[in-house]
């Protein structure tokens, strides 16, 4: 049977008495901690490291904030107040697990284009910066905040005329449910400011998941352009600029990593001559997946294993009600394997070529098609990679009832 190659491994993963370790524990300690699989374990070394290595290589100017859509597991969230400076939700829901966590709202910008009348309600009286979207969105925001008398924070999404390339989904240029188009932005934001609203700025996010320093650069650049001729027209000094993120990580075989030196150093470049209109400007990324992604490993079990017509299966209790991106269902055109192990024998050599499937009664639910593994057995555990961002939050739990993970930071 011909194989498949599994996406790459990231580092910082480790070997103990054979098996997967992550957090200095291996994966049958940490089952047995949770209590049951599937779990999602995330790690806490993982979450540090990469935000040290964005510290190192962004200008001290450049502030990191947290799209908690990416995980917003409460201990996930909690790790990461102290270690960025700013947190971007798209849901009251989101808001509320801030909340919950004890984080600032005046840390919080709040995006997303279908903001209801309660959300918005909810965002202005905590004092959340609210990243509008369209006119509408505007004068609802104005009315109530007027009504209930205080002035809402505001700062405008922008639509550009440009877009990330080779980003795995485009978030502007053309048509797009989200932003206001880049030419409607300065009379919108003359009439925020004439009604009372405080001015927070620009928020400019082009597209997500690229793995390409050179067309994350353009991108940067083109965003800091647009927004200084922006604040020109608008006749206004920008408080903040969000700059969107788009930073990609690996998930498949031949993705090369993100060159973060070379995108540092060109924001090093942008910083040191950026145009006098945002001499004072308040600059953030907006990063999740590239925070979270790594950090996080699906574990399951294989609870069979069954040969039909000369393929061999491991039937496991997870798939995609957990992990829709990895079962190939989440945007992604041609199905392609993750980074897939046996987390039991992670240690052994692949001597087994095998199709990793869920539980589910879909032929959807796949999590490895004719992957080359060392050799597994009923009761051994399965991890898959790259599962911290997008995965437990991000998948159906309630299809077919079997409910959602567990979940442990580590």
């Amino acid at each position: 049977m011909k194989t498949k190659p599994t996406g790459p491994i990231p580092g910082g993963y480790e070997v103990m008495d054979g098996e997967l370790a992550i957090g200095g524990r291996t994966a049958s300690d940490l089952v047995k901690s949770a209590g049951r699989t599937p779990l999602f374990v995330y790690s806490r070394a993982h979450l540090d490291r990469r935000c040290e290595e964005l510290r190192a290589a962004l200008p001290e100017r450049i502030g990191i904030n947290y799209a908690v859509k990416a995980n917003p597991h409460a201990d996930v969230i909690s790790h990461m107040a102290p270690l960025v400076d700013g947190f971007d939700i798209a849901s009251s829901g989101e808001l509320a697990m801030l909340e919950r966590a004890g984080i600032d709202a005046a840390r919080v910008s709040f995006a997303g284009p279908g903001k209801r009348d309660d959300e918005l309600e909810a965002a202005i009286a905590a004092g959340v910066t609210l990243n509008c979207e369209s006119e509408g969105e505007a004068q609802r925001s104005l009315a109530i905040g007027q009504r209930i008398g205080k002035a809402p924070r505001m700062a405008i999404r922008v639509n550009p005329d440009f877009e990330l390339k080779g980003s795995g989904m485009k978030m502007g240029g053309g048509a797009k449910p989200f932003g206001v188009d880049a030419d409607r932005v300065p009379d919108l934001a003359r009439t925020l400011i004439a009604q009372g609203a405080e001015w927070r700025g620009l928020h400019i996010f082009t597209g997500s998941q690229a793995l390409s320093a050179d067309a994350i650069i353009e991108a940067q650049g083109n965003v800091l352009n647009l927004a200084a001729k922006l604040s020109v027209e608008i006749g206004a000094s920008l408080p903040k600029l969000n700059m969107g993120g788009g930073f990609g990580i690996p998930y498949f075989p031949n993705d090369v990593a993100l060159d973060l030196t070379a995108v540092g150093k060109a924001l090093h470049a942008y910083v040191a001559n950026c145009p006098a209109e945002l001499s004072d400007t308040e600059l953030c990324l907006e990063l999740g997946r590239y925070l979270v992604g790594e950090a996080g490993v699906y574990l399951c079990r294989v609870i069979d294993k069954k040969v039909s017509h000369g393929t061999t299966y491991l039937v496991t209790d997870g798939g995609l009600h957990h992990q829709l991106a990895a079962s190939g269902n989440f945007g992604t055109v041609v199905r392609r394997n993750y980074p897939v192990a046996i987390a039991s024998r992670y240690a052994a050599e692949a001597d087994e070529v095998v199709n990793v499937v869920g539980c589910l009664c879909t032929p959807l639910d796949r999590l490895a098609d004719a992957a080359l593994l060392p050799k597994a057995d009923v009761g051994d555990l399965v991890a898959v990679f790259c599962a911290g961002a997008y995965g437990a939050s991000a998948s159906p739990a309630a299809f077919l009832g079997h409910g959602p993970a567990a979940e442990l930071l580590v």
